[in-house]
């Protein structure tokens, strides 16, 4: 995956392009650059459909979006998200960018506190299973 190590979440995209003061410390004590981030294909396919999405609202998105790796869905990620589902009990979107994370390694970063627990406990059970 190159450069890539952290995979944002929809809620952290949303929080960069408000301005957000607790996404932006969040991000800060990544140390990271912007070639260090990465959004799931599901992240940009939710920020770009919100049905009162403004134009002015969607240029940012597209900008932002345009500069950063956007990670498209692939079988593997798929069945990583059907067996993500099968154990812990989230929504679709959120299994997709979790199992995203997963498959490509990478450290998700998150507002939503359940799904970073979530993603946690299958990052533990992943390991697990690779040191059996």
């Amino acid at each position: 995956m190159g450069l890539i190590h952290y995979l944002l979440d929809t809620n952290i995209v949303i929080g960069i392009l408000k301005g957000d003061t607790q996404t932006k410390s969040i991000l800060a004590d990544t140390s990271a650059e912007i070639s260090d981030y990465a959004v799931s294909q599901i992240t940009r396919m939710e920020l770009l459909s919100f049905p009162e999405l403004q134009q002015n609202e969607e240029k940012a998105i597209t900008r932002f979006l345009s500069s950063i790796q956007v990670i498209p869905l692939c079988e593997a990620v798929e069945n990583r998200t059907i067996t993500f589902r099968k154990h812990f009990r989230c929504k679709l979107p959120d299994a997709i960018i979790a199992a995203t994370a997963l498959h490509h390694g990478l450290s998700l970063i998150t507002l939503d506190k359940a799904l970073m627990e979530t993603f946690d406990n299958a990052v533990k059970k992943q390991h697990k299973e690779q040191n059996r």
